[in-house]
């Protein structure tokens, strides 16, 4: 079994070499693949200690969406280059912790597909069960040859698994945390996603999520996003989020803490508008083809980034809530985003 290296993996590892002992990096699963050794990597900076908030940034879990693997990394870079003289920064990690996972799934890059090697797609294969799921792209079990396909009922794939793991490991000891999953392909306008994916329900943490929504839209008036639950677009079955999310509320329903899986949904349908020549490329829906649009969207998000961080480093605004403004939050989320 030889390693086999991708730009994208090669561009990471050129990354964690170049951190070196400013941060902790780890293999946490090979994948095989006709012959080939592909690592997942994950990397932590900042603080150590259990109690810090945590942000971590999930890319490439649907490898023919590999935009999401290239911002983290571009934000990896710009991280790596802070770290050289930013005290402000420097500060700030001492109180937090950044986690990034970028390439879920290498052997899906390395093809440019949405599924990993097995033909699974990754975002469809946890045991969550979708109500009212009934479309193909919703998550099937009838056969690999088709897309969307969900996998094995009783064994997740290893991906998944190890993504499960990074997240249980390095996200759920935290009190406060968000989970930020990169991917493209859907509408002409970026979105920011949150739970439930699965069902049409409110999920637990409605109101410091549009609280957290409000502080955005006051601090960056004209921002791009459209903020609101994935049900609202589609349902589907096996979502990794909202598995790892009723995994969370389980495990810490009697703790005081706040777990935030959000995806960030890039309109990829704006390049293909602007260009309708990518229609042509395999990449052309998922992917920025010519430079300067590439560009453009590394520029694009790091605001949001920057946003997310200091939020959990100053949350009271939007997660110490009293019973009144928690009341307030949710009866203002059901009319905005379920009624």
């Amino acid at each position: 079994m030889t390693d086999f290296k991708f730009p994208e993996l090669l561009q990471l590892e050129r990354l964690i070499e170049r951190f070196g002992d400013r941060a902790q990096s780890q293999v946490v699963e090979r994948i095989q693949y006709k012959g080939h050794e592909f690592p997942i990597h994950c990397i932590t900076l900042g603080s150590t200690e259990p109690n810090v908030p945590v942000l971590a940034f999930i890319g490439g879990v649907h490898g023919l969406e590999k935009i999401g693997s290239e911002v983290i990394l571009s934000y990896m870079q710009t991280l790596c280059e802070l770290l050289d003289w930013d005290t402000e920064f420097l500060a700030r990690l001492e109180k937090s912790r950044l986690v990034f996972v970028p390439i879920v799934n290498p052997v899906g890059v390395y093809l440019g597909r949405r599924s990993n090697g097995n033909s699974v797609d990754l975002m469809r294969n946890s045991p969550v069960e979708g109500i009212g799921a009934t479309k193909l792209y919703g998550g099937h079990r009838i056969s690999p040859l088709l897309p969307w396909y969900r996998g094995d009922a009783l064994n997740m794939e290893k991906e998944s698994l190890a993504l499960c793991k990074v997240v249980r490991q390095q996200v759920f000891n935290s009190p406060l945390s968000i989970v930020l999953d990169l991917h493209s392909g859907f509408g002409i306008k970026d979105r920011l996603w949150f739970s439930y994916a699965s069902r049409k329900t409110p999920y637990p943490f409605i109101a410091e999520t549009l609280a957290l929504k409000e502080l955005l839209d006051r601090c960056y008036r004209y921002h791009v996003y459209k903020i609101e639950p994935m049900c609202q677009e589609y349902i589907i079955n096996g979502d990794l989020w909202d598995y790892l999310l009723e995994d969370f509320v389980q495990r810490y329903a009697d703790e005081e803490r706040l777990f935030l899986p959000l995806t960030l949904e890039m309109g990829s349908w704006l390049w293909l508008r602007k260009n309708p020549r990518h229609l042509f490329s395999r990449h052309g829906l998922f992917h920025p083809l010519l430079p300067h649009r590439l560009q453009r969207v590394f520029r694009r998000h790091f605001m949001l980034f920057d946003f997310l961080h200091r939020s959990l480093l100053s949350p009271d605004k939007w997660t110490k809530l009293d019973n009144n403004q928690k009341s307030y939050f949710e009866k203002k989320a059901l009319g905005l985003w379920y009624e």
